[in-house]
């Protein structure tokens, strides 16, 4: 008789009876998913039934000569395969190689792409901006091509003009900063240059001191005198204009933009200030300043807020201001034999005259240009010469405004039109002061005629039908002279730079 199993024995056997079931079904439900998964068996390939061969075709040729084809024809092609390079397809064309970077600067002069198609860079043509130091945009060949013998005389004689020797350009330093303003006392006997700066600093310089002696070639080091300069805070801010009137040698009158007019009298070497706000806290930067021999004591200027504005040195501080112009008035300009009429140059690109006989300025005409126009000059021939950031130098030609023309309404549009363009490069950017045309007073060879800034370094001369007389240069020359100015008789010829340094040509 088998012995009786505890319940402890019983559950255990139980359990295990349990498990193997368990084990079963699942083994049945794995194989059934299995079949049901897999994928249904492959049908066996019928047989291809072969295509019938078809019939030899035969061609008839002609008998005259036709073209054929080399391909059809099976004759080779120029490197010796039957099929072009273009027929074979994409796929079974070899890879091409990887294309490599090309690094470093390229020049677009030597990465052209080949053939005449390509090889235009007018397009481009459009954007070469800037200065190019040193290359001349006039030269030896332009005087030798030109046909007006008069024309010619006078181009050689201006060309003739040589930069002063006495020292060279870096060493003459005429203000602490960068000049603003320029001009040459009018003497005749010596060459005295004024000149004012960004800081309100105005400098004399005379030409006629006695330069250093040659050194020798031996000494390596030689130590060479400064020239002798004379310095004068007279204004707190930018010296904007500087006027030297030919009818008053000894005053010297310089405007800033601490809105103040001040005179300088020589002899007893004392400034005082002509005009100036009466409230100190009135900001009113005055641009330019300009008078007319026929009105010797009446002062005429500009403001940065776009007013005009008169004083009269015999009424003790008082002005008249008009605003006539929304924008900065850069430049203005009385004409020299109708002291009533005043042409100004402004921001909102326009170049325009008005007249002072009235109560208040009368708006006769006006010229815009595509940008802004920097400066305007009026000549004693009644030639309007301005610069623009267009590039150009503009001259209008108003001859037939004689000093018998008293009805102002007569002047018209085709009065105030450029007679003559003159391309060139007036972007000075932020650290050269902006070139202006000045013109010379009164020329003692009769000739008309202003001198502007070139950016390349250079200074331009021009007569009053924008014919470009002379381009000075000379050795030493750093920076670009960019403020230039005759003096008023004879030829001689002074430009400030950034950096206060002057040169001169005589």
């Amino acid at each position: 008789m088998a012995p009786e199993l505890s319940s402890f024995e019983a559950r255990r056997r139980a359990n295990v009876a349990n498990n193997a079931k368990l084990l079963k079904d699942s083994a049945e439900v794995a194989a059934k998913m299995r079949k049901a998964a897999a994928p249904p068996p492959r049908a066996a390939p019928s047989k291809k039934r072969k295509a019938a061969e078809p019939a030899p075709r035969t061609r008839v040729m002609p008998t005259r000569a036709t073209r054929s084809s080399a391909r059809l024809a099976g004759t080779g092609t120029e490197n010796g395969v039957g099929v072009k390079l273009e027929d074979i397809p994409t796929e079974l064309k070899p890879p091409e190689p990887k294309r490599i970077r090309r690094g470093g600067d390229l020049e677009l002069s030597n990465i052209h792409v080949e053939g005449q198609r390509w090889s235009s860079t007018n397009a481009l043509a459009s954007f070469v901006q800037g200065a190019q130091p040193g290359v001349r945009t006039f030269t030896e060949d332009d005087i030798k091509d030109t046909s007006d013998d008069d024309l010619k005389d006078l181009r050689k004689e201006m060309g003739d003009l040589k930069l002063y020797e006495g020292w060279v350009p870096n060493d003459i330093k005429i203000t602490p900063e960068r000049v603003y303003a320029l001009t040459f006392h009018p003497m005749q006997d010596k060459p005295i240059i004024l000149a004012g700066d960004k800081k309100g600093t105005l400098g004399f310089f005379d030409a006629s001191q006695k330069a250093p002696e040659p050194m020798d070639d031996d000494d390596e080091d030689p130590d060479i005198p400064l020239p002798e300069v004379g310095a004068f805070e007279v204004h707190s801010r930018t010296i904007s204009s500087i006027k030297v009137p030919m009818f008053d040698s000894n005053s010297v009158i310089t405007s800033s933009y601490d809105s103040s007019i001040r005179c300088l009298d020589l002899p007893t070497q004392v400034t005082r200030q002509l005009w100036a706000p009466e409230d100190d806290a009135e900001d009113l930067g005055i641009t330019c300043i300009d008078m007319s021999p026929e009105a010797k004591d009446v002062i005429l200027f500009s403001t940065l807020e776009g007013s005009l504005g008169r004083i009269d040195k015999r009424t003790k501080g008082k002005a008249e201001i008009f605003g006539v112009c929304d924008h900065k008035i850069g430049g203005l300009s009385v004409n020299p034999r109708l002291p009533y009429l005043v042409a100004t140059a402004s921001l909102d690109r326009k170049v325009a005259i008005y007249d002072l006989r009235h109560a208040s300025p009368t708006h006769l005409a006006d010229h815009a240009s595509r940008l802004s126009v920097s400066h305007v000059s009026w000549n004693r021939s009644n030639h309007l010469a301005t610069s623009s950031y267009d590039d150009t130098i503009k001259i209008y030609d108003m001859a037939s405004l004689n000093t018998n023309w008293t009805k102002f309404d007569e002047l018209s549009s085709q009065h105030i039109t450029p007679a003559y363009t003159v391309p060139h490069n007036n972007q000075t950017g932020r650290w050269v002061t902006i070139l202006k045309p000045q013109w010379q007073v009164q020329p003692a060879d009769g000739v008309e005629k202003f001198a502007i800034g070139n950016m390349n370094r250079f200074v331009d001369i021009y007569d009053h039908k924008g014919k470009q007389l002379a381009q000075l240069d000379g050795e030493g020359i750093t920076a670009v002279p960019a403020v230039a100015e005759f003096h008023p008789t004879l030829n001689w010829v002074a430009g400030g730079t950034a950096s206060g340094k002057l040169c001169l040509w005589m």
